[in-house]
Formats: C-alpha cells, sequence, structure tokens
C-alpha cells in the first residue's frame, strides 16, 4: 500500500492544488495542477535515487511523458495534452508489457516481480497479460472519462477512479499469484508429511 501510494504521490498534490478556491476557471486550475504534478514528480525521482540507489524505468517514462504532455499544456494553455496524458502512459506501458510476452527470455512483470516470487512459467506469462489488459482499460476508461465528462470530474477520477481500478487489479492479481503459490507448495517435496526439511526445528 505504502509502494502504491507513493506511486500516486503526483496525482495526489495534482488533485490538491486542482480543487484550490482560487483558480477562475478549471483551465486555469488544470495549468496550476500540472506545474505542481511535474514538480512532484522529479521530486519522487530524485528521492528515489537518493533513498534506493536507483530509479525504475517506469518512473522515468512517467516522469518524461508528464513534463511533455504538461509541457504543452502549459505553454498552450490547452489542458486537452495532460488529460490525454494517462491513455498515452497506460497504453504505452501495456504496449511495453505486450511485447515482452515475445522479445526477451521472460515477461517483464517476471523480470521485475521474479526476485520475490516463484511460479510457473505459464503463470508469468498470464500475470503479465493481465497487466497487459490492466493498461488497456485504465487508458480507455480514462478516454471515456475526457470524451464524456467535464473537467472538475476528471480530476475527481484522474485520483479516485484510477486509484480504484488500480487497487481492485491488485487484489485480483494477488488472489491470482497466491493460488498458484499454493499450488507451488502443495506439489514441493517439503509439503509431504514424512518429509521433513534440514533446517527444521521440532515444536
Amino acid at each position: 500500500m505504502k509502494k502504491l501510494l507513493f506511486d500516486f504521490f503526483p496525482i495526489i498534490l495534482f488533485f490538491v492544488a486542482y480543487k484550490l478556491p482560487s483558480h477562475e476557471t478549471p483551465t486555469e486550475g488544470v495549468i496550476f495542477a500540472t506545474g505542481v504534478a511535474i514538480v512532484a514528480n522529479l521530486i519522487q525521482v530524485i528521492y528515489s535515487k537518493l533513498r534506493f540507489g536507483h530509479v525504475e524505468k517506469m518512473q522515468l517514462v512517467t516522469l518524461g511523458l508528464f513534463v511533455v504532455m504538461g509541457g504543452l499544456t502549459i505553454y498552450f494553455e490547452d489542458e486537452a495534452f495532460i488529460k490525454w496524458k494517462p491513455t498515452v502512459v497506460n497504453w504505452l506501458f501495456g504496449l511495453v508489457f505486450l511485447g515482452s510476452q515475445v522479445v526477451g527470455k521472460q515477461p517483464l512483470v517476471q523480470r521485475l516481480m521474479g526476485k520475490q516470487l516463484e511460479l510457473p512459467d505459464p503463470v508469468w506469462s498470464r500475470l503479465n497479460f493481465l497487466w497487459v489488459l490492466f493498461f488497456i482499460f485504465s487508458g480507455a476508461a480514462n478516454l471515456y472519462v475526457v470524451f464524456n465528462y467535464d473537467t472538475d470530474t476528471w480530476v475527481d477520477f484522474k485520483l479516485f477512479g484510477l486509484l480504484g481500478i488500480t487497487v481492485v487489479f491488485v487484489i485480483i492479481q494477488t488472489i491470482y499469484v497466491m493460488r498458484h503459490l499454493k499450488e507451488e507448495d502443495a506439489a514441493s517435496p517439503s509439503s509431504d508429511p514424512e518429509t521433513k526439511s534440514p533446517e527444521a526445528k521440532p515444536d
């Protein structure tokens, strides 16, 4: 959950900055909030580098797109660019995850999570495809809100809607992974009641 909140840190600040009562128009609010979010993304990347010694590629891609789309929004004073940003980011990640199914020895989700989990290769492939579907759905949902609702609704969706979609997906992913972890445990020799691990201690 801490990781999720950290990832949504710029979006939370975008929401707060937009909701300030000093903005005369929604476009003015979006432009100001976009500037705040760009700075927040920079801070996030710098913190990751100082705290963990490295920055995830997904963070760098998000920062780059935020600077480009946000910069266009501020320069042209047109909120359309920043509204498209969540869709561009999600669909780009979806394309990368999909491409990793056929390029490289492992799907991208296995490269990211393989050190923490041991799963059969077919399970990694299905899990990777679930991420592809998640990114496609998130991007499409953003476009639906952009073209059918006003800016205030889109800002609310950008925080609460996308966060809700992400939380639901994480829960689904966790249930799926845990089910296969249990299957792996049941199939391992150590699960045999007559087999005792060398490190096992008597009760």
